[in-house]
């Protein structure tokens, strides 16, 4: 799908929203503040199946859920990213059983939420069919396959069994296997409590040698940590030869049961973040592996009514993933599926398939894959102001998120603006307000604009403007 095709798909399928009727005005803003954009200074390149998402293992568990069939799926796939990513993994990779053999047993479920402390872990059967579906479906949404392997509670030969047919039948679209779910978190769970990043290493490399016999061409990534980042940085250093893709996940709050996980947490700078990426990019780079953040969303354990199904989950998402993208990331799989609170898709074959407002936050930032970041410097702004910019396919794209609540007018230099005064396009990402579950959309509107250099960015609102 084209870029035209990708905006009228957008127009079509999302209800207007109230849109202010100058996006680009010469307002009376209460916060007035300038954009420079240093050209010539790049910040990363944004890799073109950057968009992901992440499913649990037992989803496998129904052949027909990833298939060809389901066709309504497969073209909001097609609508998040024309080149993205599925991650198969979670907390139920561990329970996945592989049968080389198809069963003729009515699927155990439709669909499957994300794995939470109060998921019952029963045995899932992943059979050939599933795989077989999985290939047509990725065929027709044109996206590439993560696929997570057990190993707390599986052996290797079992494993290596499942990882050769899966080879076999993905192909191509296969990016890499992950072997093992949150390994960090095993502790306590799986094995005792002394349990650390080099008993993981050690147990990792076992399974990594069965597979590689019996798949010698088998691309393997990890360690797909919960949150202890420096296992990150020890495997890049131990496994750096053994690896293509180093890996780990990123909930910015959570447990949901905590009061702690608010909306206005989740909307302000978390400076862990911003310490923990540093960190690992920098064993990345040093490594020559790239890292992606296979499994994360706003709130662990399934997300938080009225914070992570809301505009504001929309603007965070959109916020972080290009957080993520200018650090040098390899890519975002935001996790999901069911009807869990902060999943981007809800619903089911039977009663069909909605898009959260997440869903139109990872547009919005997918409007930035196949491009490269440059520098930018907001000055006189707040916190909850944030500026990206970047260069694709030599269209200058200038996103602005406001997580504030007065409306905010960013100054252009006015050289920028007469070199690219022929033909601009700008889109919005707004809704109700802030706690909205409903009408949260990303719409395109047509504008030429001349005279003027500033960009009105309304309260609780995410704006791109291309030139």
């Amino acid at each position: 799908m084209n870029r035209r095709e990708f905006l009228h798909k957008i127009a079509a399928s999302t209800a207007l929203a109230a849109v202010p009727p100058a996006l680009l005005a010469e307002d009376e803003a209460l916060q007035v503040c300038s954009l420079e954009i240093d050209q010539q200074s790049v910040q990363a390149a944004v890799p073109s199946n950057f968009t992901g998402l992440s499913y649990e293992s037992a989803q496998l568990a129904n052949p027909v859920f990833f298939s060809a069939a389901n066709t309504q799926l497969i073209e909001l796939f097609r609508a998040l990213g024309s080149e993205g990513l599925l991650r198969l993994g979670g907390g139920t990779s561990e329970f996945t059983e592989w049968s080389n053999v198809d069963s003729s047993s009515p699927p155990p479920f439709d669909s499957f939420g994300p794995d939470t402390s109060k998921t019952v872990k029963n045995s899932f059967t992943v059979t050939p069919e599933a795989i077989r579906n999985l290939r047509a479906f990725l065929d027709a949404t044109r996206w590439q396959l993560l696929y997570g392997l057990k190993a707390a509670r599986g052996t290797p030969d079992e494993t290596a069994a499942e990882a050769e047919f899966v080879q076999q039948t993905i192909g191509p679209r296969l990016v890499a296997f992950q072997i093992g779910n949150e390994p960090d978190a095993w502790r306590n769970r799986y094995f005792p409590a002394s349990w650390g990043v080099q008993d993981y290493s050690v147990l990792w490399k076992q399974f990594h040698d069965a597979i590689l016999l019996r798949v010698p061409q088998a691309r393997i990534a990890g360690p797909d940590v919960s949150n202890h980042m420096d296992w990150v940085v020890q495997f890049a250093e131990q496994r750096h030869d053994d690896v293509v893709l180093l890996t780990g996940h990123y909930y910015a709050e959570g447990p949901a049961s905590s009061p702690d996980a608010t909306m206005d947490r989740l909307l302000s700078p978390n400076p862990k973040l911003i310490r923990d990426l540093a960190e690992v990019m920098q064993a990345s780079r040093a490594a020559n592996i790239p890292y992606r953040m296979t499994e994360g969303n706003s709130c662990w354990n399934g997300g938080k009514p009225g914070v992570s199904d809301t505009l504001g989950s929309a603007l965070w998402a959109a916020d972080m993933m290009l957080q993520f993208a200018q650090a040098g990331c390899a890519g975002v799989n935001l996790h999901g599926g069911g009807n869990g609170y902060y999943t981007p898709i809800s619903g089911g074959l039977r009663d069909g398939f909605t898009r959260r407002p997440e869903f139109c936050g990872m547009q919005f930032a997918e409007f930035f894959a196949g491009s490269t970041l440059l520098k930018t410097t907001l000055t006189n702004a707040t916190d909850h102001l944030v500026a990206y910019a970047a260069k694709k396919n030599g269209v200058l794209q200038i996103a602005l998120i406001n997580k504030g609540t007065e409306n905010v007018t960013v100054a252009l230099d006015q050289s920028l603006v007469r070199k690219h005064s022929k033909k601009q396009r700008g889109w919005i990402l707004t809704g109700p307000s802030l706690e909205s579950t409903q009408n949260v959309t990303l719409e395109a509107t047509d504008q030429h604009r001349h005279a003027s250099n500033r960009i009105s960015v309304p309260p609780h609102s995410a704006v791109l403007w291309s030139f």
